[in-house]
């Protein structure tokens, strides 16, 4: 049973690896014609955006992450083996996600 937990918590973080990834990839993106871009931090439990007055902090704890902006909204997800977000009304893909934080942070 500890093996499959090992196994499990390493695609997490290698999903939460990714995630990060994405986010410096995307506001990169979406900054590109205006010459602006976000700083992306990550740990093994919190990644955090920031362009201007605008962030998005998403903490982690196993796969459960928990997302928190600027403006006080605030949301769980949890990440799945294969790379998606589930809330409880829906799942993303998790490239998706990060397409979507990236262009509303970055507007």
């Amino acid at each position: 049973m500890d093996a499959l937990y090992d196994q499990n918590s390493a695609v997490f973080a290698e999903l939460w690896v990714s995630l990060a990834s994405l986010l410096r990839s995307y506001t990169a993106a979406h900054g590109l014609h205006l010459k602006r871009e976000a700083a992306v931090e990550m740990t093994e439990e919190t990644i955090m955006v920031r362009h201007g007055e605008k962030w998005l902090r998403l903490s982690r704890n196993h796969a459960i992450l928990t997302w928190t902006r600027e403006n006080g909204s605030m949301g769980t997800l949890e990440l799945t083996e294969s790379g998606t977000l589930r809330s409880s009304t829906h799942e993303e893909a998790m490239d998706l996600a990060a397409e979507h934080w990236a262009r509303e942070i970055m507007r």
